[in-house]
């Protein structure tokens, strides 16, 4: 591995080592809000976009078939989300939220996200810096997403 190569890596790891260590807090704060294990809200958070097959869904959960199924069970049993007939397959279930299920998104929205406090304690200069960086970063994966969608991967 090149020192480049693992110069990226350690700030990768920082930076994921940062998210990870701070956001236990915002968590229980959105599952207190809405009610619901913090694996249902990522699930009604994928749905947000629109109506998904329970294929899809778990691809975007990064978890398989069953597990989505035991997911959108629930949410179902709590009205938060409908299944329905796909127009295209009938084999295949659409997952949609419900009104419930769209204020449950609205209470997450209102669970205040704030910077960790090594973020918080940064200079101005410094946190444009990040915020441009972090913005050509997700300019550059929106870019590469959507270069894979377009090839069906």
């Amino acid at each position: 591995m090149t020192s480049e190569h693992s110069e990226v890596d350690r700030v990768w790891q920082a930076i994921v080592g940062l998210v990870m260590d701070t956001r236990g807090d915002w968590r229980r704060n959105v599952s207190e809000a809405t009610g619901l294990p913090f694996t249902r809200v990522r699930a009604l958070k994928r749905l947000a976009g629109g109506p998904l097959t329970l294929r899809a869904l778990a691809e975007a959960l990064g978890t398989d078939a069953p597990a989505a199924t035991v997911a959108v069970n629930d949410l179902e049993r709590r009205g938060m989300v409908t299944r329905c007939e796909h127009p295209d397959d009938r084999r295949a279930k659409l997952v949609s939220l419900t009104a419930a299920g769209k204020a449950a998104l609205r209470a997450v929205k209102s669970v205040r996200d704030h910077a960790p406090e090594p973020l918080a304690s940064m200079s101005r200069e410094d946190v444009k810096m990040l915020a441009r960086i972090f913005d050509a970063a997700a300019a550059a994966e929106g870019s590469a997403r959507k270069a894979r969608g377009s090839r069906g991967t």
